[in-house]
């Protein structure tokens, strides 16, 4: 039995590792995510260990708010210098010193755009001299508080160069301040940046003040040991000294903890990436599930007479199970190669897009060769189970005849379809509601699944009247008419074929729907409650919002032509206890003539310094009232702050659920505005006012005054490049779909020989064979395309319903794009076609007819 399965196998691999692609493609995803995040975290490691190699003890103070790489930026609060001192008298320190190290520091080029960074950090420093890790390449060191020294990396890109007068946006200064280049540095073994980092140092004083806002202070301390102590033992007697408002570690555990941070962001993507390779390998369960039932159903006699002659049903079944062994082996080895390959290539491009990550070495993980060969050979055999029991169940009587299988009745597998999509509906509603507790992303990809599963079983019974309906449009011929009636003679068939591809694209319709909705809804709040005609912002390019000067609102405030201005401040803070997101506001009675808003409870006036209002939404969660009092932590507060509830506003009407004075932004992590709302005089035209608005962020490279039109455009982008990204990764679940298509016409074909042997002989031309075929094939695949798109739009509809509450009230569906996906099915099923037409078209017709 074994050597008979062999030669099965042989026989037939041409096809059945066309049905194997789609597991390599699967495969290819998930290992090349695993090798992506081992490549990617193993060269932050290096990177880590380097910046803190000359660091045997690191001290700095405690952050008021603890927040992680997803959340935002980690600000390390200042302390006066005396720290230093103290720490350079304890026992065992060799050396002490007082470093400044804070993200904010934008270099502006010689374009007169300020550099700007994806990922790593832009950081502005002190210079504290040359080490056996950082060298000077050119120039010398900052001497005079204007003059600066910046790694090679960003000289490069800012293409300036030793000498030159440059301009710098700092962390408490958004506005331009020119320096002169006095140096550039770059770390040995030949970097010029460390992790991509844009770095630029100033003297001491000048850091101090541009990067802390406070004279006469730092936020860490760099402590080298004395020869003979250990950095963990000299690490406890300064913690020891210093109290429990400092954070004390080696220079190993910073290292592993900085690492370890950005790895969190890693695992995310790593989710992400495994997501899409769920999706491929659901895809291709379907085409291995449709290739080995058409094998199955080819090999009827040969099982039969296997029956007859003493095989027993288990023997059936483990040589149907042992052919799909082989092929999910063979795509565990390719997909493997190719996710390796894949994993490289990301790690390359990441490097690059983050400014220049030396790479580690590209490694393979343990995890990466066990999740390739137990995805590839589960889904496999998963999948070629059933054909693998359908070929049990074939009598031995089967091989007497010479008579096709009859159609089996649709009633269980209707039922089934039922039942599970029910299921499905039913995870979604609990999901989408918020019923299910901390489950509710696990609960609705569950639902995702079991839908989409529940709607490939229904496809069968609506096949036949909706393929006989497309195919209708190509009756006017007799091929076209062959076409109709082939695509419907297999309602199982094709109901898995169309169904592979009704999976990629109910995920581009559903997600376009969201994408859409979300956009749109935006949209249409943002021109009925903002009464604002310009807007000052930036487009975030980086993890930091633009901000600008705090003076540009007062002075736009009094622009002739300006009724109203607001400027705007955000960050992190505990609130009550609770981590989340405040905003701070330069005047709310300016904020509520802009928004047209009617307070629920209280009164709006200018909010005093210890004074807060609230939305409805935010005075629930709170569970606060006009009158009440709310304790706030901020990233560089001192200590909690106290503040009484003024004014409970409607959702819609407010810049967000939390609003504070503008005093409360000096403690804000950045403490300038990033937006500022700008409401002219009735009449007045926004040419008019929008040149001086200009001309007040001139020194503010980042920020731009836009209209409220093109203010919105600029806010919803990042809607159009997500799309995108998701368009692209899901490409390859339609590319999978059209395999299934070619590997279901090609085996068909097979299946058909004598068929088409006999067609030829009465008449029937190569072009019309071929043209037969392509009907075949385009009202398979537009088939699927109708069902993708029916389905998307329903799963998207029940999302945007279902966020109705979260403001995402705007039901939009993408005409367009479904007119779109139609077409390129149509185009899909005349290039999928091609191959299995062509050999339909080369068929011998003596040697098809004589064929058995």
């Amino acid at each position: 039995m074994f050597r008979a399965t062999l030669k099965s196998l042989l026989a037939r691999k041409v096809r059945l590792i066309l049905s194997g692609l789609a597991v390599v493609l699967g495969v290819m995803f998930v290992s090349g995510a695993f090798v992506l995040t081992d490549t990617l975290g193993r060269s932050f490691d290096a990177v880590f260990a380097d910046a803190y190699a000359e660091v045997d003890v690191n001290v700095a103070g405690k952050p008021k708010i603890a927040v992680n790489e997803a959340e935002g930026e980690q600000v390390a609060p200042a302390f006066p210098a005396s720290v230093v001192d103290r720490v350079r008298a304890v026992p065992g320190v060799a050396s002490a010193t007082g470093v400044i190290a804070a993200d904010g520091a934008r270099l502006i080029g010689s374009n007169g755009k300020a550099i700007t960074s994806f990922g790593p950090p832009q950081l502005g420093e002190n210079w504290t001299g040359e080490s056996e890790l950082l060298e000077l390449r050119q120039g010398r060191a900052p001497r005079a508080d204007d003059e600066i020294v910046v790694n090679v990396a960003l000289a490069e890109a800012a293409k300036v160069k030793v000498g030159d007068r440059v301009g710098a946006l700092t962390a408490f200064e958004s506005k331009r301040r020119d320096f002169t280049l006095v140096g550039v540095f770059g770390y040995s073994g030949d970097r010029d940046s460390m992790g991509g980092a844009n770095e630029i140092m100033f003297t001491t004083p000048a850091a101090q003040r541009l990067m802390l806002d406070k004279p006469d202070t730092f936020n860490s301390v760099v402590v080298r040991a004395a020869d003979g102590v250990r950095p963990e033992a000299l690490r406890d007697q300064v913690a020891g000294a210093l109290g429990p408002e400092y954070e004390v570690k080696t220079g190993e555990q910073l290292s592993a903890d900085s690492s370890a941070g950005l790895k969190e962001g890693l695992a995310f993507f790593n989710k992400i990436l495994l997501g899409f390779a769920a999706v491929a390998l659901l895809v291709g369960t379907f085409l291995i599930l449709n290739t080995f039932s058409i094998i199955v159903a080819q090999r009827t006699r040969e099982l039969a007479l296997m029956r007859a002659i003493g095989a027993s049903g288990r023997q059936i079944i483990g040589s149907v199970v042992l052919e799909a062994l082989a092929v999910g082996l063979v795509a565990a080895v390719l997909g493997l190669g190719a996710g390796v390959g894949v994993g490289a290539l990301l790690a390359f491009l990441f490097g690059r897009f983050a400014g220049g990550l030396p790479l580690a070495g590209v490694g393979v993980p343990p995890v990466a060769v066990v999740s390739a060969f137990a995805v590839g050979m589960v889904i496999t055999v998963v999948a070629a189970l059933l054909p693998a029991l359908r070929a049990a169940r074939i009598p031995p009587i089967a091989a007497m005849q010479d008579v096709a299988a009859p159609d089996r009745p649709l009633t269980k597998i209707t039922v089934s379809g039922a039942v599970v999509t029910a299921a499905g509906g039913g995870l979604l509603a609990l999901g989408l509601t918020g019923n299910a507790g901390g489950n509710a992303l696990s609960v609705i990809l569950g639902g995702v699944l079991l839908s989409f599963v529940g709607m490939a079983l229904l496809t069968p019974l609506i096949s036949r009247p909706v393929v006989s309906l497309l195919g209708a449009l190509f009756a006017w011929s007799v091929p076209g008419r062959l076409g109709r009636l082939n695509s419907g003679r297999n309602p199982r068939r094709t109901a898995i074929t169309a169904a592979a591809l009704m999976v990629g694209i109910a995920l581009v319709t559903g997600v376009t729907v969201i994408l859409g909705s979300a956009k749109s809804s935006i949209a249409a709040q943002a021109e009925d409650t903002v009464d604002a005609q310009l807007v000052v912002s930036g487009a975030q390019t980086g993890p930091r919002l633009p901000t600008f000067d705090p003076a540009v609102v007062d002075r736009a405030a009094a622009l002739p032509g300006v009724n109203a201005a607001v400027g705007a401040y955000n960050d992190l803070a505990y609130v009550d206890g609770d981590l989340t997101y405040v905003n701070a506001v330069t005047d709310l009675a300016a904020m509520a003539k802009i928004y047209h808003t009617t307070p629920q409870s209280g009164t709006v006036a200018p909010l005093r310094p210890d004074q807060v209002a609230l939305s409805v939404s935010g005075a629930e969660k709170l569970r606060k009232s006009v009158g009440d009092r709310l304790t706030v932590q901020f990233a560089r507060g001192e200590g909690q702050q106290a503040y009484t509830v003024t004014a409970i506003l409607p959702d819609d009407r407010t810049i967000g659920s939390i609003l504070l004075p503008k005093e409360a932004a000096v403690a804000f992590t950045n403490p300038q505005p990033f937006s500022a709302l700008v409401q002219l005089t009735p009449g007045t035209p926004v040419s008019q006012v929008q040149p001086q608005l200009e001309a007040l962020v001139a020194d503010s490279p980042e920020v731009s005054v836009v209209d409220r039109a093109s203010y919105i455009e600029q806010q919803t982008s990042g809607f159009d490049t997500l799309l995108t990204m998701i368009q692209i990764l899901l490409a390859l679940a339609i590319v999978i779909a059209v395999l299934g298509i070619v590997n279901t016409l090609a085996l068909s074909v097979l299946e058909r020989t004598r068929e088409l042997g006999l067609l030829r002989a009465i008449g029937l031309r190569r072009a019309q064979t071929m043209r037969m075929i392509t009907v075949e094939a385009v009202v398979i695949s537009v088939f699927g395309a109708l069902l993708g798109v029916a389905v998307g739009t329903g799963l998207g509809a029940a999302v945007v319903e279902a966020l109705k509450d979260e403001g995402i009230t705007d039901l939009v569906l993408p005409w367009n794009q479904m007119g779109l996906f139609l077409g390129l099915a149509a185009l899909v099923g005349v290039v999928a076609a091609a191959l299995p037409a062509i050999r339909a078209a080369r068929i011998n017709v003596l040697g098809a007819i004589a064929h058995d």
